[in-house]
């Protein structure tokens, strides 16, 4: 049975996940770190105190650990609006997490009502960390940590704007939730068709829908909705989301066409996979590489569909070959990309589509043992070695795959910021050339070793 405070909270996810809380006194960038694990601007952030006043919360994923993360308001003693009301409500919540990231401003330094809440969150007998935010460099953390080395915690000096420590807070995180068990997320196929406007996205759904008669679900807004369809091909089921047509900002000349903007891209965030359809009449153009860009900065796995190529076999003389050619010189920088030629309208090259799902799912959840993973980044760096960083040999020791989906590695060095960005990009396209991870975006986080 639910206590009152449960219940107020409505309580907090699920009893199943941990639940870390973020708390701190107003405007130390707690809604910000919020917005780092969830993805986009969930919280409100602006630069005032007292903006965030409910309880927000969201089920999140980290390195394949899933747990809730609740981001809270700012306790305060002084005379701001709704300051004791808040001050209650983190209060009551407190003894209901697991664990606790209590975030405190660098450039400040330490004030009263960081005192006062430290006090009531070691009360709670919960583990929790101290994050130094708005540490923005290594030359500052010396003297902006300084101020804090009397509370005698655990601390870690962090930017939240730029990034900067999070794979610390990370490991902190992956530390604790390691003491008990963790409740995956589901695995479901949700798959988002983006493109240009009439590239045949619509046809596409509407042929699935008719010819497999397995609709279980059609759930439409507006004509700027993604609409969400259940389809079944071949006894396997599939999430597809028909998404309006993305153009480039300046050329979204309505309100309407920013909505269907914002909502198809609410859609890639959803999806696992994304079908980017191409007009094969019209080619493939700078938009298409500047989507293919955005769906692989999202972590989603994706395959082209060149639609239409029922036509272009009838227009166009060697009509593969020349956009094969296109398309190879458009994606360069995205070697290995699958692509499929299908016909929306006649359902030419579908089987085609559905294998090429089904085989770029098995690859967002490829899982590898430690010890192969070891051996083959480790032939790797000694075959190729990282570059000197100023006067200092970077060394790799150790290597891991996480449970995160897609597929995330990480390295342990000695000075993780001597691996330049050439040198990750090096290593992940050789990992793609050993497990065929084409069109999957695998990550490699570099972790400063122990």
């Amino acid at each position: 049975m639910l206590t009152s405070t449960e219940s107020e909270i409505g309580f907090l996810g699920s009893r199943e996940r941990k639940k870390i809380a973020i708390v701190g006194r107003p405007n130390v960038g707690k809604s910000s770190l919020f917005n780092v694990f969830v993805g986009g601007r969930p919280a409100l952030v602006k630069d005032e105190p007292g903006v965030t006043r409910d309880i927000n919360l969201r089920t999140v994923d980290v390195w394949g650990r899933t747990f809730d993360l609740i981001d809270t308001g700012g306790v305060t003693g002084t005379k701001v609006p709704f300051a004791g009301e808040v001050r209650e409500q983190v209060l009551r919540i407190l003894p209901f997490v697991d664990f606790i990231l209590f975030v405190v401003d660098g450039r400040d330094g330490l004030v009263p009502d960081d005192k006062d809440l430290l006090v009531e969150v070691k009360k709670t007998r919960k583990p929790f960390l101290v994050l130094v935010n708005k540490v923005d460099s290594e030359k500052d953390e010396e003297t902006r940590l300084m101020d804090f080395l009397e509370l005698g915690e655990n601390m870690q000096a962090t930017a939240f704007e730029s990034r900067r420590g999070i794979d610390e807070v990370c490991e902190w995180i992956i530390a604790q939730l390691s003491e008990g068990g963790v409740t995956e997320m589901p695995l479901e196929k949700k798959i988002a068709i983006i493109g240009r406007p009439n590239v045949g996205k619509s046809s596409l759904i509407n042929y699935l829908l008719n010819e497999n008669r397995m609709l279980v679900s059609d759930v439409a807004g507006t004509t700027v909705d993604a609409i969400d369809s259940e389809i079944g091909w071949k006894g396997k089921k599939y999430t597809f989301t028909d998404t309006a047509g993305l153009r480039r900002g300046a050329r979204r000349d309505t309100d309407v066409e920013v909505l269907s903007a914002f909502k198809s891209e609410d859609a890639l965030a959803r999806a696992s996979i994304v079908v980017l359809m191409v007009d094969a009449l019209q080619g493939l153009q700078q938009q298409e590489a500047r989507l293919l860009d955005l769906i692989l900065s999202e972590n989603k796995a994706v395959v082209v569909a060149i639609n239409k190529s029922d036509l272009g076999k009838k227009e166009i003389e060697d009509f593969r070959e020349n956009l094969q050619e296109q398309v190879e010189s458009q994606l360069y920088f995205h070697e290995g990309i699958p692509r499929v030629f299908i016909s929306a309208k006649t359902g030419q090259g579908l089987d085609k589509l559905f294998e090429t799902i089904d085989d770029l799912w098995k690859k967002m959840h490829l899982k590898i043992s430690t010890s192969e993973v070891n051996d083959f980044f480790g032939h790797l760096v000694r075959l190729v070695p990282p570059p000197i960083y100023g006067s200092r040999s970077v060394k790799m020791n150790y290597f891991t795959q996480t449970r995160q989906v897609p597929p995330s590695f990480i390295a342990f060095c000695n000075y993780p910021q001597g691996v330049s960005p050439s040198y990750r990009r090096f290593l992940l396209k050789e990992l793609r050339k050993k497990w065929d991870l084409y069109g999957v975006p695998a990550r490699l986080y570099i972790l400063k070793k122990k």
